[in-house]
């Protein structure tokens, strides 16, 4: 599974590690990760991301994963929110049709 974040697209940095001594190792600067699940009122289920902890506060302050998503250009997201917005939208356009 990549360690990428699933909206904001952050994902693994290198740098190195600095000793006393002023040696240098390489290391890996992982992003802060973490399994949520975001209610879709549009599609009515639970949807399961690995996000970052900034990527949820973001979903959080716009006003939940839908309008989120709805708000966000095409050309901001990473290709997995890209895939959720096409579903998102696809569904609202059933439920206005109906």
């Amino acid at each position: 599974m990549a360690r990428r974040c699933g909206i904001t697209g952050k994902g693994v940095l290198t740098g190195n590690n600095v000793s006393h001594a002023n040696n240098r190792t390489r290391r890996r600067f992982l992003p802060n990760l973490q399994e949520s699940s975001f209610f879709s009122d549009i599609l009515a289920t639970s949807i399961q991301l690995r996000l970052t902890v900034n990527g949820i506060r973001t979903i959080e302050h716009n006003g939940g994963l839908d309008s989120f998503l709805l708000s966000t250009p095409a050309r901001n997201l990473p290709p997995e929110a890209l895939i959720l917005k096409r579903r998102i939208t696809r569904a609202q356009a059933k439920k206005a049709a109906a």
